[in-house]
C-alpha cells in the first residue's frame, strides 16, 4: 500500500491555519484521498490534556519542551504514523516546527536538545510538505483579539510575535524543498487555491 502524505500548517497566531487545514482536507477528500485532520498540541486524549495545561500555565522552557514532546510522541505513534502507513493523508495544524520556534528561538532552549528530543519523538515521521502562513504582526493580533480568550502565546507583545514570524521564515529559507511561505492576508479561498497548487505540484505530481 502506498504511504500517505503528511502536510503541516505553521505560522503565527491568527494566521488562519485552522481554516486552511479544513479547506485542504475538503479538497483532498473531494479528490478521493482519505484524509485525517489533527492538531498540535493535541490529536490524542493525552495530547489534549497536555494542551490544556501548557497553554494556560507557564512552565520552565525545558519542561515545556518535554511536555510538548510527550504529546507529539503519542500523536505520532497513535494517530499520524498509523494513518500514513494505511495510505491515509494527514493534515496537521502545527507540528515540530512550532517547537523549534516557540521553545527554541523564543524561549532559548538549546537547538541540540531540541534536535535530540525531536529525533526520539518524531523521527522518521517528518512532514512531506509544510505550508507557513505569513501575516503582519498587527493583523495577527487583531484576529486573535477578535477570537477572545487569549492564550499566553496570543497575548505576548509585538516584539515576541515579530521574532516568531521571522523564525518561521528562517525555517522556510533553510528547507525550501519541504516548506512554502504563503501570504496569509489574502482571502481564505485565494489562500486555499495557492495551497492546493502547492499540493498538486509537490505531492500529487509524484503519482
Amino acid at each position: 500500500m502506498r504511504r500517505g502524505k503528511f502536510i503541516t500548517f505553521e505560522g503565527g497566531e491568527g494566521a488562519g491555519k485552522s481554516t486552511q487545514v479544513a479547506l485542504l482536507a475538503e479538497r483532498l477528500r473531494g479528490a478521493g484521498i482519505e484524509t485525517v485532520i489533527t492538531r498540535e498540541p493535541g490529536g490524542t486524549a493525552l495530547g489534549e490534556a497536555i494542551r490544556d495545561v501548557v497553554l494556560q500555565a507557564e512552565p520552565d522552557p525545558v519542561t515545556e519542551l518535554l511536555l510538548f514532546a510527550a504529546a507529539r510522541a503519542e500523536h505520532v505513534a497513535k494517530v499520524i504514523r498509523p494513518a500514513l502507513e494505511h495510505g491515509t493523508w494527514v493534515v496537521s495544524d502545527r507540528f515540530a516546527d512550532s517547537t523549534r520556534v516557540y521553545q527554541g528561538v523564543l524561549a532559548g532552549v538549546p537547538q541540540s536538545l531540541i534536535e535530540a528530543v525531536e529525533a526520539g519523538s518524531v523521527a522518521p515521521t517528518f512532514p512531506d510538505l509544510t505550508l507557513i502562513l505569513d501575516i503582519p504582526i498587527g493583523e495577527g493580533q487583531r484576529r486573535t483579539e477578535a477570537r477572545g480568550a487569549l492564550s499566553r502565546f496570543d497575548a505576548a507583545d509585538g516584539e515576541y510575535h515579530e521574532r516568531l514570524r521571522q523564525a518561521f521564515r528562517d525555517i522556510a529559507r533553510a528547507e525550501p524543498q519541504r516548506c512554502l511561505v504563503i501570504d496569509g492576508t489574502k482571502k481564505p479561498d485565494e489562500i486555499g487555491d495557492e495551497v492546493w497548487r502547492a499540493v498538486e505540484t509537490r505531492l500529487l505530481a509524484e503519482g
